[in-house]
């Protein structure tokens, strides 16, 4: 027995000095695991690349419509969201119920942009949508939809105005490595720069703009000397844009 137990503890000491090594043995038990980790790291570095790319284009769009003095039209739109889609690598193709279907039921669009032009009214504390365009998949927004995004919305002046910015992009990881296919999603508010307001040329609603006409549109902003201009008191003209009496603005 005593024989026995020197043997066993020669045997265990001879093998743990051992440095002697199958090459191939140790790439089979440990490829899968660096395969794993390497596939892993590419994954969230992609996801995080991707999310400062819609950040940008983003920001890009927005700081375009920023400094816009002229009224904005469909195609203006329309060229908007295929840079957009240029910044993000995203193609025409659209989803197949079938065979490939969105994140949500009736999607279409991999890659969806909303512009909508925001005003605030100090004496109602109201944040009102003075015109929303869409293009992809989500609504236009709505003044009840402002009410839940109260929080997200910057700190505004009378009669202002700041024009929101929202980007989804959908990501498909190319590995499954425990982060699910989800939509990246950009927001951004932009103060206009060189005019009090940015129009937009709706062919079939109010673009903001009444420009004095009582048969504009409703919804006018009260900063544009609209005559029909809504939910505001001009009596002072302290709204108009133009020069005071006195030379001041």
């Amino acid at each position: 027995m005593i024989a026995m137990n020197k043997s066993l503890t020669k045997r265990l000491s001879r093998f743990a000095r051992d440095t002697r090594g199958n090459v191939t043995m140790e790439v089979m038990i440990t490829m899968p695991a660096l395969l794993l980790i390497f596939a892993g790291c590419w994954v969230y570095f992609d996801v995080f690349r991707e999310s400062v790319v819609n950040q940008k284009a983003n920001y890009v769009i927005g700081d375009a419509l920023s400094r816009e003095t002229d009224e904005i039209d469909d195609t203006y739109i329309d060229n908007a969201y295929k840079l957009l889609k240029l910044f993000t690598r995203t193609g025409e193709e659209v989803y197949d119920e079938e065979t490939s279907p969105g994140f949500s039921d009736g999607d279409l669009y991999r890659t969806d942009l909303r512009i909508t032009v925001v005003s605030y009214k100090e004496k109602q504390d109201k944040y009102q949508v003075e015109w929303s365009v869409v293009r992809g998949d989500p609504d236009e927004l709505a003044d009840n939809d402002l009410t839940d995004m109260r929080d997200r919305l910057p700190i505004m002046a009378d009669g202002t105005q700041v024009i929101l910015v929202e980007t989804w992009d959908d990501y498909y990881p190319l590995f499954r490595v425990g982060l699910d296919a989800f939509p990246i999603k950009a927001y951004s508010f932009t103060q206009p720069r060189y005019a009090p307001q940015l129009l937009y040329d709706d062919k079939n609603g109010n673009n903001g703009w009444g420009n004095g006409d009582q048969d504009a549109a409703g919804n006018s902003l009260c900063n544009n000397n609209a005559e029909n201009a809504t939910d505001c008191d001009n009596s002072d003209g302290s709204y108009n844009n133009e020069p005071s009496g006195n030379g001041g603005w």
